[in-house]
């Protein structure tokens, strides 16, 4: 998995490529956190990624959480196999995707 990280005043923009699963999670969501402080708008682009696994939805979900209280957080990007785990797990009512 590739983290790539662009601060624009407040808004964080991260595109992720590969995998996010039980191995890499614990990457993403060090590098997204680290980053946060003075954050109000968080993009997550998904475009690279083929598979997110049950630790990246907890990610993205503690991700939202903090979100909720300093501003927004917007998935883009997502690939329709991604979507598919997003909309079973319920998580495409929780995340604002583009």
């Amino acid at each position: 998995m590739k983290v790539d990280k662009q601060l624009a005043g407040t808004q964080l923009d991260v595109a992720v490529t590969g995998r996010v699963d039980t191995t890499t999670a614990p990457q993403l969501e060090e590098e997204i956190k680290a980053s946060l402080d003075g954050v109000t708008v968080l993009k997550i682009d998904f475009a690279g990624v083929e598979y997110i696994s049950s630790a990246g939805l907890r990610v993205l979900l503690s991700c939202q959480k903090i979100m909720n209280s300093q501003g927004s957080m917007v998935m883009t990007g997502v690939r329709e196999s991604v979507m598919e785990i997003f909309e079973v797990t319920g998580f495409s009512d929780i995340l604002t995707i583009q």
